[in-house]
This record gives C-alpha cells, sequence and structure tokens, in this order.
C-alpha cells in the first residue's frame, strides 16, 4: 500500500507555492496518495523527499516502452478505472498478428499498408507480432528478420521457448521488442534474455494468481519491465482477469499487478474477433493482438479507440483556419462555422456535396459546436471578424459576403457593422446547405 496523504504532506515543502498545479501542498500529496499526480510536478521537492516518497509517487501502473525512435509504444501509466474520472493515457497498441508458417513477406508488406484518414484525422496499426507456430527456432528467426524489414513498427515476439526467442532477438533486439512470454517452465532464461537485451517481457500464468506469483520471481531477478497475461483466452475469463488487474493496481495498490496488460483474441470470424477486440481494448488491455488484417477490418476498432481514448473534457475538433472545398475562385461562397470536428465535416461534406467549389472559415470556438459557441460568446461578430482577417479572406475573394448557419441568424446585424462584410443568412441545418448553395450561387 502506498502512503496516505498526510504522510505524503510531511515530506513536502509546505509552502503552497502553487507550482505543483495544485492550489495548496496538502492539495498536492492527496493528488499523490491517490495515483493522480507526479511527484516530479513539484520543483522544491528534496532528495531525500523523493526517495521517501518514491512509492507513493510512482503510478499504480508502471510505464512500459515497445519499440524504438518514432515508433514507441508507451503502455501502461494510466491512474483511473472509469474515462469519465479524467482520462485514459497511452492508447492500447493494436498488434497484427503475423505466423512463420505463412507467407510472411507478404503479410509484413500489407501490414505496413494499414493506414487510413478519416475526418481529417489519421488511424494506424502500431504494432505487429510475430509468433512461432513452426517449432523451428531457425524458421522463426527468418521470420522476424523478413517483418523487421518491411516496417519500422514496434514488434511482439511470441514463444515460450527461450532458443527460439533468442535466435529472434539477435536479429531484432536494439528495436527493443516485446518478449512474451515468461511461463512457470521458462522464465529464468527468459528472464535473462529479456533482462540482457533490455526488452520488456510478457508475464504469463495459468491464472491470476499464478501470474502474481510469477511477477514477483521474475522482479526478485531485477527485471520490471513487465506485461500481464493471466493465461485466459476465453472472452469473459479474460474481462474478467483484464478488470481485476487494473482494479488491484488502481484502488488496492497491488504492485504485481502495477503493469500493463496483454489480450489475445481467438474467434475466427473477423467481425467476431474485431468485437473480441473492442472489449479488451475497453477494459482495460493495453495490447491487443489480432489476426484480422483488412482495413475494412480494423478501421472500426481503431476509430472505437480514439473515441476511449480521447479526453471526455475536451472536444474534438479541426484546426481553425479556411478551407477549400474543390478548387474555388475567387467569386466562389464561404460559409462560416465552427471548429467542432462533427459540426466542420457535417458541413464539409454537404458544401461538397452541392459540387460548387467553395471556402470554408473554420473559427475557433474551442471546439464547440455553433449553438453551444454562441451561448458562450464564443461564436461572436468580433471572434468571426477576427478569423476573417487572421486567415486573409479579404485577399482570397473580391465579393464581400460570408453565409453564417440559419441558427445564428440574429448576428447578421452586428457581423456586418463589425466586419464591413456583408452577411447572408444559411439554412438552419447543414442538410439545407446543398439546396441552399444551388439556389444562390448555381
Amino acid at each position: 500500500m502506498g502512503l496516505t496523504g498526510l504522510e505524503i504532506y510531511k515530506h513536502l515543502p509546505k509552502t503552497n507555492c502553487k507550482d505543483c498545479g495544485s492550489p495548496t501542498c496538502l492539495a498536492f500529496a492527496m493528488a499523490l496518495a491517490s495515483g493522480k499526480a507526479s511527484l516530479d510536478a513539484c520543483p522544491h521537492v528534496t532528495d531525500e523527499a523523493k526517495e521517501a516518497l518514491d512509492s507513493a509517487s510512482a503510478p499504480p501502473i508502471k510505464l512500459v516502452k515497445v519499440g524504438t525512435g518514432d515508433h514507441v509504444v508507451e503502455l501502461g501509466e494510466e491512474t483511473e478505472i472509469f474515462r469519465h474520472d479524467k482520462r485514459f493515457f497511452h492508447p492500447t497498441g493494436v498488434a497484427v498478428l503475423i505466423s512463420d508458417t505463412e507467407d510472411v513477406a507478404a503479410k509484413a508488406e500489407a501490414f505496413e499498408g494499414l493506414e487510413f484518414h478519416r475526418v481529417g484525422m489519421d488511424f494506424v496499426t502500431d504494432m505487429v507480432a510475430v509468433q512461432c507456430d513452426s517449432g523451428d527456432a531457425a524458421k522463426f528467426k527468418e521470420a522476424v528478420e523478413t517483418v523487421a524489414g518491411k516496417t519500422e513498427k514496434a514488434m511482439v515476439l511470441i514463444t515460450e521457448d527461450p532458443a527460439a526467442m533468442e535466435a529472434a532477438l539477435e536479429v531484432v533486439a536494439d528495436r527493443k521488442p516485446l518478449v512474451c512470454a515468461a511461463t512457470a517452465d521458462n522464465f529464468e532464461k527468459m528472464t535473462e534474455l529479456a533482462k540482457g537485451k533490455e526488452c520488456p517481457l510478457v508475464v504469463r500464468g495459468k491464472d491470476i494468481n499464478e501470474t502474481a506469483e510469477l511477477v514477483g520471481k521474475v522482479e526478485g531477478l531485477g527485471h520490471k519491465d513487465l506485461v500481464l497475461d493471466s493465461g485466459a483466452r476465453e472472452t469473459s475469463k479474460v474481462l474478467a482477469d483484464l478488470t481485476q488487474f487494473r482494479r488491484l493496481a488502481v484502488k488496492k495498490k497491488f504492485r504485481p499487478f502495477g503493469y500493463p496488460a496483454i489480450a489475445f483474441t481467438t474467434k475466427e470470424d473477423p467481425r467476431e474477433e474485431v468485437v473480441q477486440a473492442g472489449v479488451y481494448m475497453s477494459k482495460y488491455a493495453d495490447v491487443v493482438v489480432l489476426k484480422a488484417c483488412e482495413k475494412q477490418q480494423l478501421l472500426p476498432l481503431l476509430s472505437w479507440r480514439l473515441n476511449l481514448y480521447t479526453d471526455p473534457q475536451k472536444p474534438i475538433a479541426v484546426e481553425a483556419k479556411l478551407y477549400d472545398v474543390g478548387e474555388p475562385t475567387d467569386d466562389s461562397p464561404v460559409y462560416l462555422t465552427t471548429n467542432f470536428s462533427l459540426t466542420y465535416f457535417i458541413v464539409e461534406g454537404e458544401v461538397e456535396s452541392s459540387r460548387i467549389p467553395s471556402r470554408i472559415l473554420s473559427v475557433d470556438t474551442g471546439g464547440v459546436s455553433v449553438l453551444t459557441a454562441y451561448a458562450d460568446n464564443k461564436f461572436s461578430a468580433e471572434t468571426i471578424t477576427e478569423a476573417i482577417k487572421g486567415c486573409g479572406l479579404e485577399d482570397k475573394v473580391k465579393h464581400r459576403k460570408v453565409v453564417i448557419p440559419g441558427h445564428v441568424a440574429v448576428l447578421k446585424g452586428a457581423l456586418e457593422e463589425e466586419s464591413g462584410w456583408e452577411v447572408i443568412v444559411g439554412p438552419r441545418e447543414a442538410s439545407g446547405i446543398t439546396k441552399f448553395a444551388k439556389d444562390n450561387f448555381a
């Protein structure tokens, strides 16, 4: 168990300087005790205090890094059980499985092409898992080498055979792959390999109790970059074990479970497999390994990951700027909207459907919708005028006309007076833009 807030407070400077972001040292101590703050946030804490508070300042789940360079995948360091309490920080790593018994080169090339662009965002699969199904160390090594030559993304090496793992690490140890897995039968050799190559290690028990025991043994051998696998594969059992890992780590500060967790899908149908992966991602897998490898299969899972790991207190926003739809000229219409992602992309879709080249000025409203922004005075004559001047719109159109959403028609007079532009009141709903555009600009 960690220290209490009052015990931590005794070691703090007690200056209430607010440099840590908390109003008082006592408030900071309480945040430390609950795992919602890091001791590094206090610039005045002494080295002696740091040593005394090490266990209290450590996050309930250790940060583990897989991969190198621009393709490092950070796992763990979560502090919450429920996303709405604060937020989840490190998105689940999605690892596509490649067996050493299949066409490894073709599968690796296809994996490297799994990138998507949707609603202004890029979606990627960030890990590749290579599994030794052949039982041949040389063949596994060759497969790992082939995959490493096709992609620079983080890797998971899956075999319980220490000899096969040692062979694979000879070619990719510098990539810091996730070594999977140490079991009751092989943990000494696997720990030696992972520790010697400074690679993170999956610890796999037959159940959560054996997993906890194995973690203690591996820690005793001096390796603490670990990832947990309870050994379960049935969906309901995996879900229960993942939940136990998170609850005991966060609520009880149970150190053997204070590490990220990995889950493996088992469904053969890709649609069922993606649903299974979504369950694990939601509760609380830090890495999900799955066989599905088609874009149409993975995009829903990656979209769900984006939603799950988006800060619930911060709206999804696009960049506030002037966007071109089609190839607009200096006579093309100009629509105004906010930079709330959903609002912008709905408006963009309707403007594009009109087939009339246009411009859309996305006004910075902090990522909230039109009516919300208007009520909060973020979508006002002043802010719109500032956006018009800031994006250089005056240099790109020879007319002086802008279209505002019908829901804020009340802004027309004030905006015309503030900006000097003619204001056209558009439809109240985005669905009316296509007809509006054809009636007014065709």
